[in-house]
């Protein structure tokens, strides 16, 4: 009776923002990863280090806490849902691990074991190492440079990992909510079902950020981009609040290519009057014009790397801070003490990041729409010629 009185939003948001501590629950996850990583490091700062003692490596706990953060921002060629650490049992499944290397090789990342084992695939060895694919012996050697970096040599990987499937799995839930509020119009004006959710986020892309940067005459061109970009970054910034310890927004190769389908989109959409700012911009003296030109050709890289940097840095940042006061609780020798301040921390940063997931992709797409509207728009050629003319 307590629970039905109050407001739903509440306990939805209480969920919602519970989620990461959930996530951390499963730290054990990444256990191997952990100390094998720790210890390859261990390795390469002590150099003395005996080669039977690498997987004996006692971690602290900060160290453990510092290496699973590190862990859980990079990408995995690997699903693994909780483990058993004292039997070392992995619970997950193995993603296609497809390497370029003399030929196409095709395999299971199961043979890596989670990173533990050498994978022999057409009489080539493969190892896993920081979460990056190698070429080795049948030993395993890895030769790490002074700075802790491997120097054997990388084959060309197009391997579906963690990130890949995530990507796919958004997709393919994107297309069949847009498809379902498409079918949902059939059958009225008023969306029906689930409709009724995406209708008001539609329309609000479309009033708030569409029409006023792009132009009425203009924007229906580029509403499936603005629409596309939008529920995509969010989803998978919500995605990366849940157990399932993913952080694709994180990753900044993901952010730099929907950094470039702006770019793209936005130069090839451009019309004469904005490249014509661009190289000759009127209504200054030419002098001017000609020092201008390089900074505005060199605006538009910096416009893209805007976007990118700022989504990459604040979803990362994001995690880091969640993780890190969570593992306030493993790191303190107070327990008691810890704990609550812990948990409360966590609990008010999550809400925090679930107001950041979609701020951010509200900021990735207000920002491509200004782009885009900046190379599309008319200029008013005779009052750049009044302007002209009242310089000279």
């Amino acid at each position: 009776m307590v629970i039905s009185n109050k407001p739903l939003s509440f306990i939805l948001a209480a969920f919602v923002a519970s989620l990461p501590i959930m996530g951390f629950a499963n730290s054990e996850n990444d256990s191997t990863h952990v100390q094998t990583e720790t210890a390859h490091e261990e390795k390469v700062i002590s150099h003395d280090a005996p080669a039977e003692g690498e997987h004996a490596v006692a971690l602290d706990p900060k160290a453990k806490v510092d290496a699973f953060i590190d862990h859980h921002l990079q990408d995995s060629h690997d699903f693994v849902f909780f483990q058993d650490e004292k039997e070392n049992k992995h619970f997950g499944f193995p993603l296609p691990v497809i390497l370029i290397d003399g030929g196409l090789k095709v395999f299971s990342s199961s043979k890596f074991h989670f990173g533990e084992t050498v994978a022999e695939v057409d009489g080539n060895f493969y190892k896993l190492v920081h979460g990056k694919i190698y070429k080795t012996d049948a030993a395993g050697t890895v030769t790490f440079n002074e700075h802790g970096h491997p120097e054997n040599e990388k084959p060309l990987d197009f391997s579906i990992t963690k990130n890949v499937v995530s990507m796919l799995f958004v997709a393919i839930l994107l297309f069949f909510m847009f498809t379902g509020l498409a079918k949902s119009y059939k059958k009225g004006p008023i969306p029906t079902g689930f409709g009724r959710v995406l209708e008001p986020l539609v329309i609000f892309i479309r009033d708030e950020i569409a029409v006023p940067n792009i132009g009425e005459k203009k924007y229906r061109k580029y509403m499936g981009y603005l629409l596309t970009v939008f529920f995509f970054v969010w989803v998978l910034n919500l995605l990366g609040m849940t157990p399932l310890g993913i952080n694709v927004t994180g990753n900044i190769a993901i952010t730099v290519c929907l950094a470039a389908f702006t770019f793209i989109i936005t130069q090839f959409s451009a019309n004469k009057d904005y490249w014509g700012h661009i190289f000759w911009m009127p209504g200054v003296p030419v002098p001017m014009k000609i020092i201008l030109a390089p900074i505005e050709v060199l605006g538009t890289l910096t416009k893209p790397f805007a976007l990118l940097i700022r989504l990459y840095a604040n979803i990362t940042a994001g995690h880091v801070v969640i993780m890190s006061l969570i593992g306030m609780i493993f790191v303190g020798k107070n327990l008691a003490a810890d704990l609550p301040i812990s948990l409360g921390l966590t609990l008010f940063i999550s809400v925090i990041e679930v107001l950041v997931a979609f701020l951010q992709a509200f900021i990735f797409t207000m920002l491509s729409s200004l782009f885009i509207g900046m190379a599309v728009q008319d200029h008013d050629h005779a009052h750049h010629h009044e302007d002209e003319t009242a310089i000279i």
